[in-house]
Parts: structure tokens; sequence; C-alpha cells
């Protein structure tokens, strides 16, 4: 029995160990020797547990997943339909009151491991989501529930909370009374949901505001060999046109943690001195690409918002432009959305800055709300967050992306809180039934 509990008590610290340095240098940082370091144990009692980084890293997150779906399921027991959703969600914010170390590795450090560890994180969303579901599905039909997607909920939320234990902030029980503001504005009697279950939708019509060339998905031409008969300058664009693009068709088809220089320069067929003298190193070309994306993304999104008059038409052109942009092109969705949370602090930061500029396209809806009160900013923060969650589970599935077709989903989240339910699905059915009329040309990722 005793030893038993030694090696109970070594897996936990190697655990806790895991938990604490990946806080505080991400995934990168977390290495087998800093994590033998931290939890004050030996190498060889290290790889009696787990076969390598990865397999920790993974445990981990299962660790402090299995916490939490305990204090969610001790919310939902015996608890009613109507309230099950805001049990759930004020569980995790309670969690993650009492424990922000866990929670921030579950909620945010969990992005940065690379594909096992987003399974991970993605599967115990899901476990929660049914359990949430488990009891909402037994709401009377005229029981007011929440009519979104479980699983998109818990995902937001993970996010809005991972922002905020990364900024070392404390009062994260404040977050409660306007995240439950905000799910009770999606409420409507358990007959009429129709928002639970994330279904392809018929595209619109392609957006004009798109570019007619990919950015990032065509390969740029290669020079002619021997002395180039083009400046110095355009020499260099077209070695750095060359390395994005390289980075990007990685960044898909192996992710950002096993990718590696030699990978780039192959690819683009440059020489590895060739690289350095236009990125530091691996890091700085994936954050180059990302920025190429974020300035994309914010350009044609800006531009369809304003190409129309009156709100909420002004958000449904710019809700399309951006699926139909990140369905063209789902390589600047992979990154923007999957990879950028592997690449550092600094691509992190430019995601967190999305949202603060995101937040500008809601400004005009406060002015027509027809809620009273309107939407808090931390209502907004978490209806973006919850469209960033949509997106990124469509950039993480195996099959084809389905981004354009999530337009109403998306809709639905940004407009329902203003606008409530049943204005909110008028308007999204007489947008559709044009879609439904007009030829489908948005081009497959």
């Amino acid at each position: 029995m005793a030893m038993q509990t030694r090696k109970s008590t070594q897996r936990e610290r190697l655990l806790n160990g895991m938990v604490e340095v990946a806080n505080r240098h991400g995934y990168v940082g977390a290495s087998v020797s800093a994590v033998i370091a931290e939890a004050g144990v030996s190498r060889p009692t290290y790889y009696d547990y787990f076969a390598d980084r990865d397999d920790c890293f993974t445990a981990a997150i299962w660790d402090v997943h299995g916490e939490l779906r305990s204090a969610v399921a001790a919310a939902l027991a015996e608890c009613p339909p109507e309230d099950a959703t805001g049990a759930a969600i004020t569980a995790l914010v309670e969690f993650a009151g009492k424990h922000p170390a866990r929670a921030r590795f579950l909620f945010g450090e969990s992005m940065t491991g690379g594909r096992t560890a987003l399974a991970a994180r993605d599967e115990g969303i899901a476990a929660i989501a049914d359990d949430i579901a488990g009891v909402t599905g037994s709401a009377t039909p005229s029981t007011r529930v929440c009519d979104v997607n479980p699983r998109i909920v818990l995902g937001s939320i993970y996010r809005l909370i991972a922002t905020r234990l990364r900024r070392g902030e404390a009062a994260i029980s404040s977050l409660r009374d306007d995240l439950l503001e905000w799910l009770s504005a999606y409420e409507v009697p358990a007959r009429h949901r129709r928002w639970q279950e994330l279904e392809p939708s018929t595209v619109p019509a392609r957006s004009p505001h798109l570019p007619d060339t990919p950015p990032l998905q065509q390969t740029p031409r290669l020079l002619p060999p021997g002395r180039p008969r083009i400046s110095e300058a355009e020499v260099t664009e077209n070695h750095r046109a060359r390395v994005l693009h390289a980075v990007s068709r990685l960044a898909e088809e192996k992710g950002y943690l096993e990718t590696t220089i030699a990978d780039i320069t192959r690819l683009a067929r440059i020489d590895g001195k060739v690289f350095y003298r236009l990125f530091a190193d691996k890091q700085e070309a994936f954050a180059a690409v990302h920025e190429v994306g974020f300035q994309l993304v914010m350009d044609v999104t800006s531009k369809a918002f304003f190409g129309v008059d009156g709100w909420p038409r002004r958000s449904w052109e710019a809700g399309q432009a951006l699926t139909q942009l990140l369905q063209e092109n789902p390589r600047i969705a992979r990154i923007g959305f999957v990879e950028a949370y592997a690449v550092g602090p600094g691509a992190v930061q430019r995601i967190e800055d999305s949202h603060t500029a995101f937040m500008f396209f809601f400004q005009e809806g406060l002015i027509q709300s027809a809620a009273s009160p309107p939407p808090s900013r931390i209502a907004m923060e978490a209806m973006i967050s919850a469209v960033f969650e949509i997106i990124y589970l469509q950039a993480r599935s195996p099959g084809e992306p389905q981004v354009a077709s999530m337009l109403p989903q998306i809709a639905h989240l940004w407009l329902t809180p203003f606008l409530g339910a049943d204005e909110s699905n008028a308007f999204i059915d007489a947008q559709m039934e044009v879609a439904a009329s007009s030829p489908r040309r948005v081009a497959a990722g």
C-alpha cells in the first residue's frame, strides 16, 4: 500500500510539474528536464510513467479535465433542464477561480501542444457538452433552454477565461453574472430549438469582397537559374513569398511543432542562409504568415461590413465574407485559428487583439439593440470567442472544412443577443432564402 501511494504521489507530482512548467513557458518550454526539476523526481521515475513529453502533457490535460468534469457533474446533479447550461458554466467559473493554474493549463496552454493535445482538449469539452445535453434533453416542450450547441458555449468560455488567466487577472468569479446574462439571450422553449447541431447550410453566392487570387494558396514562381534580371528587392520579395507559402502549406500538413526549418527551405527551394536573412527562426516565419492572414481577414471583413447599409445586414455581409474567405483559404484558417497558439506568445496576443478588432462590428448593434440592457462587453467577447470556436473546429476537421456553411450558426451567435431570438431567426431565414435561390460559387478548400 505504501509503495502504491508513493507511486501515485510521484505521478501526481509529475503532472503538477507539467502544469506549472507549461504555464510558465508553454509547451515548447515544457521539456522533460524542466518537468522533473519542477516535480523533484528522477528521470528514470519520469519514464516509469510517461513515454515522452507529449504523453505527460496529454495526461495532464486529462487529469485536469477529470477534476473539472467532476465539478460540472456535481453541479448538474438533480439540476432542472432549464438551469443545466447555467449550472455548468457556474462550475467552470468557480473551478477557474479556485484553481487558476490548472484552469489556465486546461483552458489555454492545452492549445499549444500540437494535434494530440488539441484532440484531448476537444474530447474533454465534448464529454462535458454531452453531460449538459443529457440534462437539457429531458426538458418539456415549453421549458425555456439555451439554444446554443453546448460544445460551442464551453469552448467560448474556455477561451475567454484563458485570456484572463494568461494576463494574471484574479477576479474570475466576476465573469459569472455577465456570462449567465449572455446565455439567457439564447433561451427559447425547448420545442423551438434549432441551433443545437452544427449542421452545414446552403452557402450564399460568393462575396464580391473576396480577393480573386487566394493568398498563400498558389505557389510563387521560381526564379530562373543564373543571375536574375530583376532587382535585389524583387528577389528578396520572391524568396519571402516562397517561404510564406511553404510555411502555410506545412502548417496544414504537419503543424507548427512538427515543422522544421529544413522542411521550410526544402519546400520553398531556397538555401538555409537565405531563410535566415529573412527570418530569425521558425517562429518568426510562422508569425509572418499569421500576420498576413490577420490583415487579410480584417480588410475583407471590414469592406463587406461597410459595403451595405443597415445593421444587421452589415453583420451578415461581414460574416459571409469572413467565412467564405476562410473556406477558400484553409491555410489561413489553419494558422490563424489552430496553429497560432503553438507559435508562441506573440501569435496568441495577435489572436486576442483580433477579438478587440472584431468588437468594432458590434458597436452599431448596441445602438439598435432591442435587448434591455444590451449585451455587456464580456458578453460580446464571449460571442466572438464562440465564433472563433466554430471556425477552429472546422479548421481542425479531418475532412473538407465547412466554414462557409456555418454562416447561419455564426449569425445566430452574433445577432440574437442584440435582436432577440425571434427577430434574429426571421432575419437569418430571410437571408437563407436568398442564398437558396443563388448559385453556390464558393471554392472548396
